[in-house]
């Protein structure tokens, strides 16, 4: 499915697949945005092809708090420089909305990743064979 190998943590990050079995869907939806819209934010409590349980341990996800802070410097960071390069003699005032802009903009995609990139730090993939395949 693309350069990126089935099995790789990238893969599941990239195309929102459960980190164990890369089958099942992480999220209900590959858009981060329908998800926060969905009552329950598209997220699964377990793997649908697995049964992987998502929720660890209580306060599992506290630490995608972190990943999502170091996205969210990313994209400072990138759109800082974008506008310097783009606008390099615009008003700091009309930078920072545009910065803010991008920050709010890409936060339901930040969201999305950082928990994706957080599950991956401690679930591994394992193939699984299928009964119907022996």
């Amino acid at each position: 499915m693309g350069l990126i190998p089935k099995g790789s943590k990238l893969y599941s990050i990239i195309y929102n697949y459960c980190p164990q079995c890369h089958e099942g869907r992480f999220w209900a939806t590959n858009n981060p945005f329908k998800n926060i819209l969905l009552k329950d934010d598209g997220s699964s409590n377990y793997c649908k092809k697995c049964n992987l349980k998502f929720d660890l341990e209580v306060g599992f996800w506290y630490g995608a708090m972190y990943v999502s802070y170091a996205l969210g410097v990313l994209i400072l960071v990138i759109s800082w420089i974008m506008v310097l390069v783009l606008f390099p003699k615009m008003k700091i005032e009309d930078e920072i909305g545009i910065i803010s802009g991008a920050i709010l903009l890409f936060g339901p995609l930040n969201y999305h990743l950082s928990r994706l990139i957080w599950i991956n730090f401690f679930i591994h993939h394992k193939k699984i064979v299928n009964d119907e395949n022996k």
